[in-house]
């Protein structure tokens, strides 16, 4: 039952004032205490059980946060928990904006002078403006997170460590007016150890030719010695396999991903690692979530031509030291083919990837979350399932903190248009072996540097390396970098 209205016209008109004040400040602190003290005290005492229930159950989640982060953001990440959390918040702000104005009621403003009575009214408006406008804002937030996950994470099967690593293939779409469908410009596995987070990029080169695939897949058994034909050229390539098995959708019945499929299987079986998902991005769209993200700082050690090819060269983006890349430069950082070769290029795109690992922190993802939700819908593409959000983000947070080694595929060690699978394989577990030795406490490792080889200065032994045929031309000694093309920190660093 409502308390008995008391009769305000005995008290002063600065108490008066200064009750009206209190019980708004009151409603702001802690909603349903005016009411208790001046109104409907089964009103405030409903609305004391939601804030202290609300309060449990955050206190609840950050304490499960600590104990188990992974399974904490898995949950919070469910479409179904953020719906129910939008609805919440809106609920909320209904309710509260319902106290202020009960707030206001009790306060009886008619007893109040004219002045005190507009700051009065100004002031349980501007709250109201205030707290309401917040949640909902939250709420359209929550609403936009629900909506991202929803489309661009599916609700597939969760795929297993193998190893105790998860190995993530990472494409680079190159999909334009100029192009006949999609081909991955650019091809890289992170190699994520499942309890560390601690990193390996290995780099394939997108014109490693005759690439195998798994037995008994159907690219296997379509090319059996590999993946080319008579008089292929660029058409039997790596970057090819994507455009191939799209426009051979019949070798993959039912499959509405034939592309990632056969690209994913000639992978596997060059690297030999098992992969457990795949991340396709759109580098065309790639600009807008870089400037959503308010692009990444790298130190440039080689200046980058921006433009060339079929265009004109437009300008450089300049050597220097915490050279600060917008969307646009940072694209054509990692794009760019002129005066250069394809592997400088891969190069620049792992400090791409390792600068956005590095310097994507928590706050930006709050503070610019529309934006950066706005542009990956239309940028990414992948099959990991929402239910495995928690797994990677919790990886990611923990790779942050270590330093991310590298393997590249490409000459001299590797001869593309004649490769040595098996000493790429070998070179790939080599690289692995020597990252987990890092944490391992082994070969010295201090957990902070990494020692594993670059592919360009190792000397691959002669049982697994292939001697050259005579109509080929020799180049650098396998001792010496060519051009420096897997030396990242010579052409830049994150």
């Amino acid at each position: 039952m409502p308390q008995e209205k008391p009769d305000l016209r005995n008290l002063r008109e600065p108490v008066r004032f200064k009750r009206a004040l209190t019980l708004l400040l009151m409603t702001l602190i802690l909603p349903g205490s005016a009411q208790i003290v001046a109104g409907s005290r089964r009103a405030g005492r409903w609305a004391w059980r939601v804030v202290f229930g609300l309060i449990a159950i955050i206190v609840f989640l950050i304490v499960l946060g600590l104990i188990w982060r992974s399974g904490t953001i898995n949950f919070l990440a469910r479409p179904g928990t953020l719906r129910l959390v939008q609805i919440i918040l809106i609920v909320l702000a209904v309710g509260w904006a319902v106290l202020f104005i009960d707030a206001y009621r009790i306060s009886q403003p008619l007893t109040l002078e004219r002045n005190h009575r507009l700051i009065t009214s100004i002031l349980d408006g501007v709250m109201i403006f205030v707290v309401v406008g917040a949640l909902i804002y939250a709420s359209v937030i929550v609403n936009t997170q629900r909506d991202f996950v929803a489309s661009v994470f599916g609700s597939g099967k969760s795929s297993k460590a193998e190893k105790g690593r998860y190995n993530v293939l990472l494409m680079g779409g190159d999909s334009g007016a100029d192009r006949i469908g999609t081909r991955p410009d650019s091809m890289t596995v992170a190699s994520v150890d499942a309890d560390t987070g601690r990193t390996v990029l290995i780099g394939l080169p997108r014109n490693l030719a005759k690439v195998p695939f798994p037995a008994g897949t159907a690219m296997a058994k379509q090319f059996p010695h590999g993946f080319e034909w008579n008089k292929c050229a660029a058409e039997c390539l790596l970057n090819a396999v994507y455009t191939y098995a799209a426009n051979h959708k019949a070798l993959f019945p039912g499959d509405p991903n034939p592309g990632e499929t056969a690209t994913t299987q000639a992978i596997e079986a060059v690297t030999g690692l098992k992969i457990n998902y795949f991340v396709l991005i759109d580098l065309a769209g790639f600009r807008d979530l870089l400037n959503a993200v308010g692009g990444i700082t790298l130190d440039i050690g080689k200046r980058v031509p921006i433009g060339g090819g079929s265009s004109p060269i437009k300008g450089y983006i300049e050597t220097g030291k915490n050279q600060h890349l917008d969307g646009y430069h940072a694209l054509w950082f990692a794009r760019s083919r002129a005066e250069s070769s394809d592997y400088e290029r891969m190069a620049r795109q792992k400090c791409v990837m390792s600068a956005m690992l590095n310097q994507l922190s928590p706050q930006t993802v709050l503070t610019k979350f529309q934006g950066i939700a706005s542009a990956s819908k239309q940028v990414v593409k992948t099959d990991i399932p929402a239910g495995e959000l928690g797994t990677f983000t919790d990886l990611a947070l923990d790779a942050k903190k270590l330093p991310v080694s590298s393997f590249s595929a490409v000459p001299p060690l590797i001869h593309t248009g004649d490769p040595d699978f098996a000493l790429i394989r070998t070179k790939v577990a080599e690289a692995i072996a020597k990252s987990e030795s890092l944490d391992k406490g082994g070969s010295g490792g201090d957990g902070k540097t990494s020692t594993t080889p670059r592919s360009t200065t190792s000397n691959p032994s002669s049982s697994t390396t292939k001697k050259p045929s005579s109509t080929k031309k020799p180049t650098t000694s396998p001792t010496t970098p060519a051009t420096g093309v897997d030396d990242v920190a010579s052409i830049c660093k994150a």
